[in-house]
């Protein structure tokens, strides 16, 4: 009898541990991520608006009703990407994801000149190349560095009132994601 109630406890414990695993590698091997979707809306270098407005419901989801967001595909083997809106808004952060969407940089308007998104995301060798001449265009620019081939950038623009709302429409619409 003993041993009976020994062998069902490990079967159970054996089986609570598979399922443990399986949900933890669900993610990796899903083919419904943000990442798919997001290629299935655009290209790379390319933003997405993401919220109420997106059709997949992977990127429609909208986490703060003050904030408005976009995403880019990127792939650092294409060569540096720069990130750049012509526009100010009251307030931007800008975050690097990887492929699983682990977030592997953070940054906000208070770290830039003058307040304006111009950051460049480089990998190590491109940071060495970009640091034995900077051109004048990108000597303001804010550099990420990562060790990402490719990746997700989402810029969050803060929304205070539905007054802003034009202005931070005129941000999304002038913002780029381009490989140098």
């Amino acid at each position: 009898m003993l041993r009976l109630l020994h062998m069902i406890l490990l079967g159970l414990f054996g089986a609570a541990a598979i399922h443990i695993a399986i949900l933890f590698l669900l993610p990796t091997y899903s083919e419904r991520d943000v990442w798919s979707a997001m290629a299935n809306e655009s290209g790379l270098n390319e933003f997405v608006r993401l919220g109420e407005d997106n059709a997949d419901p992977l990127l429609a989801e909208r986490q703060n009703p003050f904030f408005d967001a976009a995403a880019c595909r990127f792939d650092l083997e294409n060569g540096m990407t720069r990130i750049a809106s012509g526009d100010t808004v009251p307030f931007w952060s800008f975050s690097v994801y990887d492929r699983d969407g682990f977030n592997v940089f953070n940054v906000n308007d208070r770290s830039a000149t003058e307040r304006g998104l111009d950051a460049l995301i480089v990998n190590a060798a491109q940071l060495l190349e970009l640091r034995k001449g900077v051109p004048e265009t990108l000597a303001t620019s804010l550099i990420a560095q990562t060790e990402l081939g490719e990746g997700t950038v989402v810029v969050r623009v803060f929304v205070p009132d539905s007054s802003w709302q034009a202005v931070v429409d005129s941000f999304f619409e002038n913002l780029r994601c381009e490989p140098l």
